[in-house]
């Protein structure tokens, strides 16, 4: 019974995680805006919530069946990262748009701050039902 309450938390605990390693991410594109030949990176949020919760999914290395043969080169636990399409052509190479970047880590502040902010609401209402208060 304790279980099936605490699957929500569960849930957005893990959510929280990877919106704390997309933050980093992002936070690595934005000092490396002047580093010549640096290609920016990006989380994708959705498929890494979606292998992290074990849901199936259709992308890419994921698999629907257990019996399904993955792909090679499919990384264990850790969100894969992607390069992010080019939208400014600069001299040196560097493809981070300061910008997109900028706009990406304040959405996900905002993110992270929301699923927190209801993971410390679910734990309160848990917490009074416990008590019974």
């Amino acid at each position: 019974m304790f279980a099936q309450m605490t699957n929500g938390l569960d849930f957005h605990a893990k959510a929280l995680v990877l919106r704390a390693e997309r933050q980093r991410v992002i936070a690595s594109n934005i000092a490396n805006a002047d580093t010549p030949g640096y290609a920016a990176r990006d989380l994708d949020f959705k498929e890494a919530m979606s292998e992290a919760s074990g849901s199936p999914q259709l992308s890419g290395s994921g698999t629907t069946n257990s019996r399904h043969i993955p792909l090679t080169g499919a990384t264990g636990g850790a969100p894969r990262l992607a390069y992010v399409a080019q939208t400014q052509p600069s001299m040196d190479g560097n493809s981070v748009d300061l910008d997109r970047e900028r706009a990406n880590f304040v959405d996900n502040s905002v993110r992270y701050e929301s699923t927190l902010r209801f993971i410390n609401s679910q734990s309160k209402t848990l917490l009074s039902a416990i008590t019974g208060q």
